[in-house]
């Protein structure tokens, strides 16, 4: 089909959830070849369910959806596929122990009689890859490859399975910036091939860079649709959320004070052929946030689940408070060494998915005696504190009897940021605070981390998201291959670009420049 021709309609598309939620309500929706169509919006804006009606991931209650002119009914992903779209999702659907070639050519393989042909599944990929101009290296597994590449092989899988209209669902937010402006690359020359990108994203400055047209989402309704050349970021935020939300942050200069938390020579990955931790040394002190940079895989996750009690500590040591947290169950790190964790990973760590709202956002306040009496639980009491925390952190949901299961991947992040971050605490690591959050919420969260570290609370994060670590860090770590890399005091002069370096291992700090991070503070 020719570039600017109609590619797909949606017409008064209607959502609505068993629970009464009304996720779309009579949105129309269309995109042409050869353009690059953004969708933005809140939280449980609609924007997500949208998508994956189109991709055939959810049911349709009412509307009609037009593919090249003509009614179509998408009842799972490979109808979709079939009608040559493709989605990339935010978490990708990869085989880490499989190579490139075979992650390709899943369901698909090359016979050579009742055997697969590897040499042809090799072959076909390189082929792809040199017909998109997307590099990639067929026998490498999947595990070993950066998460840039692993994103381009979802893209290349798509593209060989014939897709011509791409949906990429928060693309940038696990790239650095030189990533981020090579996938640009890469959409541009898709575009130009006739190909449509349809681009979910939280970011406006990268919607004004890359997209033609912008759809814009608010509480399940469209707010219509606009050339991107034509809209002011100001005029983007309020049609999102009904007011202009400015993210600089009103941050005061720390005041470190004592050791909180104190890691030592940890090493971490032994007998898995490459160490995921290599002799990883630095502190946190109170009244301080140490921010981690890295591409993820580098070892952030591992760290981070060491600290909180997720794993075992192999070699090395970590002291929360002077104890020694290799002798304490996960439940004593919470209690006895007063520590908060917000996970990367909300619905396989931060949540249970199946209990209500109220269950997960007091989970850990069931011995407290403001809840309970002789193990009789105050039920009043606790439904009390529930609204309470779902009003305050903007949570979007009928009522706190609601099962977690039935809210936006947003929401749920909330869920999780109100139940860590209410309670006092010494110590709180937060792995990816914003991911998949909208420009509201994201702005609530990092004002909240600032107030507790404003009151002493020694606080660890980490984030793909190079604008975020540098706003709330006070102090850095860059982390590659498992090793600390670069140290930065402070972040007077750095910029994303030069970070970008030190994440992809162009550039390493002096070994007497990173010692500081442990034993200078």
């Amino acid at each position: 089909m020719a570039a600017g021709q109609t590619a797909i309609e949606m017409k008064g598309i209607t959502k609505i959830y068993p629970n009464g939620v009304v996720a779309n309500k009579d949105v129309d929706f269309s995109v042409n070849y050869g353009e690059i169509h953004a969708v933005m919006g809140e939280n449980g804006a609609g924007k997500s369910t949208l998508m994956k009606m189109l991709f055939g991931l959810e049911k349709i209650d009412r509307g009609q959806i037009y593919f090249e002119g003509k009614p179509v009914h998408i009842n799972s992903p490979a109808e979709a596929i079939a009608l040559k779209i493709g989605m990339v999702h935010q978490e990708f659907m990869l085989v880490p122990s499989l190579t490139v070639a075979e992650n390709m050519m899943l369901k698909e393989e090359p016979l050579k009689g009742i055997f697969i042909d590897r040499a042809k599944a090799v072959e076909e990929t390189r082929k792809i890859s040199e017909k998109y101009h997307l590099p990639i290296e067929p026998d490498r597994k999947i595990s070993d490859l950066p998460v840039g590449m692993k994103q381009r092989v979802e893209i290349l899988k798509a593209l060989y399975r014939g897709a011509k209209i791409l949906i990429l669902d928060e693309p940038t937010a696990v790239l650095t910036p030189q990533e981020t402006e090579e996938l640009f690359r890469q959409l541009l020359l898709l575009k130009e091939s006739g190909h449509t990108v349809i681009f979910i994203s939280h970011k406006i400055r990268e919607i004004k860079q890359i997209c033609d047209r912008i759809t814009i989402m608010k509480n399940g309704l469209s707010m219509g649709v606009y050339d991107v050349k034509d809209i002011s970021e100001a005029d983007i935020s309020r049609l999102m959320i009904g007011r202009e939300i400015k993210m600089n942050l009103d941050k005061k200069p720390a005041s470190p004070k004592e050791s909180v938390l104190k890691v030592e020579h940890l090493h971490y990955g032994y007998g898995e052929g490459k160490l995921k931790l290599n002799d990883v040394s630095f502190t946190v002190r109170s009244g301080e946030i140490l921010g981690i940079a890295g591409v993820e895989g580098n070892g952030q996750r591992e760290l981070l689940e060491l600290i909180v009690g997720l794993r075992k500590i192999q070699r090395g040591s970590i002291h929360i408070r002077e104890k020694d947290v290799s002798k304490l169950t996960i439940r004593k790190i919470r209690d006895e060494a007063s520590t908060a964790y917000i996970p990367q990973d909300r619905l396989a760590a931060g949540v249970a998915a199946d209990a209500t709202i109220k269950e997960n956002l007091l989970s850990n306040r069931l011995s407290e005696a403001a809840f309970s009496q002789k193990g009789v639980i105050k039920e009043k009491e606790l439904v009390k504190k529930a609204q309470e925390l779902i009003e305050e952190f903007a949570v979007k949901c009928d009522s706190e009897k609601q099962s977690v299961s039935m809210l936006s991947g947003g929401n749920i992040q909330k869920v999780v940021v109100a139940r860590e971050l209410s309670m006092p605490r010494d110590l709180i690591v937060i792995d990816q605070p914003s991911r998949g959050i909208d420009i509201g919420s994201t702005k609530f969260i990092h004002e909240k981390i600032f107030e507790l570290r404003d009151a002493d609370t020694a606080i660890l994060v980490n984030s793909a998201d190079l604008a975020e670590i540098m706003e709330l860090s006070d102090s850095l770590i860059v982390l590659y291959e498992g090793e600390i890399v670069a140290y930065f005091k402070d972040l007077n002069g750095v910029t994303e670009e030069q970070l970008g370096e030190y994440m992809l291992g162009i550039k390493r700090q002096p070994r007497e420049t990173i010692r500081e991070v442990c034993y200078e503070q």
